[in-house]
């Protein structure tokens, strides 16, 4: 199971550029569905490749659905040679995303996220409707599913907004 607040706050506190987005971002904005890992678009500076690998060296980063014994090591040069990773932790499946399909890079949907505080942490949130876009474009049976409800979430703001 993925501890979610403790993924947040190994994240927040070593000052990693990222976004919440996938499931975990629809749940922010309101989504009853449940997700089992948390998707972060993370920035691929040099500087915060360097935070990546040592906030999470602790937490025993592995390559998800790898078989066991895979030579693995998250590291500036394995995060600089690849893109987007799907990892088992300590504390639960966390994937990081380098570019994401619809969306780009952290640096193109910079300014489509919002600031919101969980566990008393302020994190970037993908926006609702650039989070539709993105979930649109990677086309998964999920995502798709998913779409229906995520826009009648945003109707509903703008109803309450306009009303």
């Amino acid at each position: 199971m993925t501890e979610f607040r403790a993924l947040i706050e190994v994240l927040a506190t070593a000052e990693i550029e990222f976004i919440l987005i996938g499931g975990f971002a629809a749940t922010v904005h309101g989504s009853a569905r449940l997700t089992q890992d948390l998707d972060i678009l993370y920035s691929r500076s040099p500087e915060n490749l360097g935070r990546i690998v040592r906030a999470l060296e602790r937490h025993s980063p592995y390559l998800r659905g790898a078989p066991p014994g895979l030579p693995f090591r998250l590291d500036e040069q394995t995060l600089r040679m690849g893109l987007n990773f799907t990892l088992t932790t300590s504390l639960g499946s966390l994937d990081l995303l380098g570019e994401i399909p619809g969306g780009g890079a952290y640096e193109d949907l910079r300014s489509h996220a919002i600031e919101v505080e969980l566990f008393g942490r302020t994190c970037l949130c993908l926006d609702l409707t650039t989070l539709i876009r993105v979930k649109r474009a990677a086309g998964r049976p999920k995502d798709l599913e998913q779409i229906g409800e995520l826009e009648r979430i945003l109707e509903e703001r703008e109803e309450a907004e306009g009303g």
